[in-house]
């Protein structure tokens, strides 16, 4: 399935076989519930109207999205399935969640009074996170007043975890308490807890639902560990031009770089306009043969330049990966300074998709 809308000159390609086996691993690792597809934010920018239809066709019964305007657009693709909205809904909405069987979580006394008894709904706590969510004083209060929630049909109750990619933060443990005491204000509720790196935490993170986004698009849930995922994106860049420069000539905008020797620089056809980050001037690389190809200079809003002295066979024409198995998401992110997720998202609508499995 291909969607060849955009440039000729940089592909991105996303393997929906990867993004089912990451989910069916992640189920089979969480074993006590079944595990949801969170796709959010166009499945983490890789698209939501195929990445969410496959999961479906894996056996995916639950989905989470952050904005109503998501669910909606998802809400055929998915028949049967609960989808629900993190960010839950603003007022005036609650007729729409209702009449198209969306599900919004509710984080506040003021949610559940406007919700009623409309249809189903989750219930968020807040145990760290401090965005969304009961606080502890608004858990006390539905603890005491029961009748708060009364003919309202609870799937879950939910939290946020704040620091599970790194494994011993005491902050999980802390979560993991204070959810459980929170809990018990709404007896009976199934529990939904982890995300993609709490499911790496142990059975105190277990619940009747997990919740993994990054983990199901290749991203580390692990850092500083092998990733257990399988990949799910490669980019691709085309060159447009190949130029000799000489020693001290600058490239790129304010001439941040200079060339310490006679030099070869090829031009490719990505830039900012495109997601991919500024902050990888000078600092970031593509892959072509297995090796690494520095960056040069500035990161423009459609081009990016590379020093390619020591690759001679690469010329007009050529292919740089800029996301692969030797140039992983994690990796492009760390040397923009920032996270996987950030970097998925923010890839554009330029690229030329192409939805392989």
């Amino acid at each position: 399935m291909t969607n060849m809308a955009g440039t000729d000159g940089a592909v991105l390609e996303i393997d929906l076989g990867a993004v089912c086996a990451n989910w069916r691993m992640l189920g089979a690792r969480h074993g006590s519930g079944p595990v949801a597809g969170v796709v959010k934010a166009d499945a983490y920018g890789l698209g939501a109207a195929q990445v969410a239809p496959a999961l479906f066709a894996a056996g995916c019964r639950h989905f989470f999205v952050a904005h109503l305007s998501e669910a909606l657009a998802l809400r055929d693709l998915v028949p049967g399935a609960m989808v629900a909205v993190l960010n839950g809904a603003l007022p005036g909405t609650e007729e729409v969640f209702a009449a198209r069987g969306i599900v919004p979580v509710l984080g506040s006394l003021d949610a559940i009074a406007h919700w009623g008894a409309r249809g189903p709904a989750i219930l968020q706590v807040d145990t760290g996170m401090r965005r969304l969510g009961l606080d502890p004083t608004e858990i006390a209060t539905v603890r005491a007043e029961p009748a708060r929630l009364a003919g309202m049909e609870l799937l879950y109750v939910m939290t946020h975890l704040v620091s599970s990619e790194v494994p011993g933060d005491a902050e999980n443990a802390r979560q993991a308490a204070a959810f459980g005491a929170a809990c018990t204000a709404v007896p009976g509720v199934p529990r939904s807890f982890a995300n993609s790196s709490g499911l790496f935490l142990g059975d105190a993170f277990a619940s009747d639902l997990a919740r993994p986004g990054a983990a199901l698009y290749g991203i580390n849930p692990t850092p500083g560990q092998p990733n257990p995922m399988r990949p799910v994106v490669r980019l691709r860049t085309q060159v447009l031009q190949v130029r000799e420069i000489a020693t001290g000539d600058a490239v790129g905008y304010n001439a941040t770089w200079q060339a310490a020797r006679a030099s070869r620089i090829a031009t490719a056809y990505v830039g900012y306009a495109d997601g991919w980050p500024r902050s990888l001037s000078s600092r970031g690389h593509a892959i072509f043969d297995g090796r690494a190809v520095p960056l040069v200079g500035r990161v423009s809003m459609d081009l990016t330049t590379y020093d390619v002295t020591d690759f001679p066979a690469v010329g007009p024409g050529s292919w740089l990966d800029l996301i692969a198995p030797d140039m992983p998401v994690d990796a492009v992110a760390e040397a923009a300074g920032t996270n996987g997720y950030e970097i998925l998202t923010r890839l554009g609508a330029r690229y030329a998709r192409v939805y392989l499995g």
